[in-house]
């Protein structure tokens, strides 16, 4: 049987793409057992205003586990392209999603302040809004959001959405994701009912994140914006993030991940059908 080079060339492609479609099972694994150390020394509280734990500073371990992975498989130069997608911003068109990546969470939290206020529900008598702490918090989380990204967006969502669509790779990255920081959630003193509701909170904003990914050209850059801006606006909310309210967020998140969803379909989350209708 003759092999020519094309066909030897075919046969490795296919193999390189059906070991992709398998890689977030063990990337997802990797992720955990490489944050067991944070959770076991990370129970004191860091000096920040938002009394985070130091297990915090597992936000290295999505980048570090898709780093191994990728050099493993596919060696150092894909390493270099992997690291890459951090300055991907030219993927970007236009200056509308720049808009979505930085004003959809601040939106979302502003409107859940607004629901907490209408319903009376907890808030502090004295409201500190320190907007002059945006910039700070931006640069803060900037690069915790970025490494988290190129493991999240970078590695493991693209493998999901070819196997399965984007809709259903955001909801399994998500729950990943939120499953991933339920040991923080704890050592920082959250109840069970507020990490239940945060949870759903998260599978929402993975849902964003990918629809502007999606929607970026498939910038992770895009996709880090988006989870700084979330980082920064919860932060900001009365006071240091004290009086979030996981409820309230959960439900107008979804409210704008469903609005996402009905726009975009959740094939792609990138095709907006009524502009096409209209057209």
């Amino acid at each position: 049987m003759r092999i020519t080079r094309n066909s030897l060339l075919k046969n490795q492609h296919s193999g390189a793409h059906a070991t992709q479609e398998h890689l977030p099972l063990s990337y997802f694994l990797l992720v955990f057992v490489l944050s067991i150390p944070f959770w076991l020394i990370g129970g004191n509280k860091l000096p920040l205003p938002m009394r985070l734990p130091a297990s915090s500073f597992m936000w290295v371990n999505p980048l570090l586990a898709a780093t191994l992975l990728t050099f493993r498989a596919e060696g150092r130069d894909r390493v270099k392209s992997l690291l890459k997608k951090a300055v991907d911003y030219r993927k970007i068109r236009g200056s509308a999603w720049y808009l979505a990546m930085l004003l959809v969470m601040p939106f979302i939290y502003f409107a859940s302040y607004g629901i907490m206020r209408a319903v009376e529900l907890p808030l502090p008598k004295t409201v500190k809004f320190p907007a002059y702490r945006a910039p700070l918090l931006f640069l803060m989380f900037f690069l915790p959001a970025m490494s988290e990204e190129l493991g999240w967006s970078g590695y493991a969502i693209d493998p999901l959405q070819r196997r399965w669509n984007a809709l259903k790779a955001s909801i399994v990255v998500g729950v990943v994701w939120q499953i991933w920081h339920i040991v923080p959630d704890l050592q920082a003193e959250h109840s069970p009912s507020w990490i239940a509701w945060h949870s759903l909170y998260s599978v929402a904003l993975r849902v964003l994140i990918v629809w502007n990914y999606n929607n970026s050209g498939k910038s992770v850059f895009a996709a880090a914006l988006v989870h700084t801006m979330d980082n920064v606006s919860w932060s900001l909310f009365p006071n240091d993030g004290s009086h979030l309210d996981p409820r309230v967020t959960a439900v107008v998140a979804w409210i704008a991940a469903a609005a996402v969803i009905a726009g975009w379909g959740p094939k792609t989350l990138a095709h907006y059908r009524y502009a096409r209708a209209n057209r």
